[in-house]
């Protein structure tokens, strides 16, 4: 929904979310702080990323980035409130790519990525609150089908039940 980004930022950088400095060998996305994985940061500011750059990352200096690399991509503004929260959560979990696919999916509608009318047009008539249902349990099966799922998956599982929680609390 249009003007939501900021409360769905905010619950994505909550604690036990994408909220500190971690680098962890197992994950595959390498040294990370706020979500932000050093080449994703990388690739946003052109130049190389030391571990002190990475570890000074703050919510005002990734917030642009969110906006443009995954708001925007899954078309956010344009997303019912709440479903807007699970597929941006997703999208920064996963890539905008698969998020918008993943919705497409579940609507029952072509998934080429992109969420335009015919996306729209499907999801306007189908209900919120059955439909981040159906998203949420559509993701945590796709994170379970993952070869790290072994390593990440309690912390998924918790993420995924959160979100779907918070984004139903958002259709009220």
């Amino acid at each position: 929904m249009k003007d939501n980004f900021q409360a769905c930022l905010k619950l994505l950088l909550a604690p036990g979310r994408e909220g500190g400095f971690v680098n962890n060998p197992k994950d595959p996305g390498g040294m990370t702080n706020l979500g932000v994985t050093k080449l994703t940061w990388e690739m946003w500011t052109d130049h190389p990323a030391s571990e002190k750059e990475m570890r000074n990352l703050t919510p005002e200096l990734v917030s642009p980035m969110y906006k443009r690399k995954y708001w925007d991509k899954v078309s956010g503004d344009l997303l019912p409130s709440g479903l807007d929260h699970a597929v941006f959560d997703f999208a920064v979990n996963s890539g905008p790519g698969r998020a918008a696919k993943m919705l497409q999916q579940v609507l029952g509608v072509s998934d080429d990525g992109f969420i335009g009318p015919q996306t729209l047009v499907k999801m306007a008539s189908t209900d919120s609150k059955k439909l981040i249902a159906d998203y949420n349990a559509a993701r945590l099966a796709f994170l379970k089908s993952l070869p790290t799922w072994a390593d990440f998956g309690n912390g998924w599982d918790t993420r995924v039940a959160v979100v779907k929680t918070e984004a139903t609390k958002m259709t009220a």
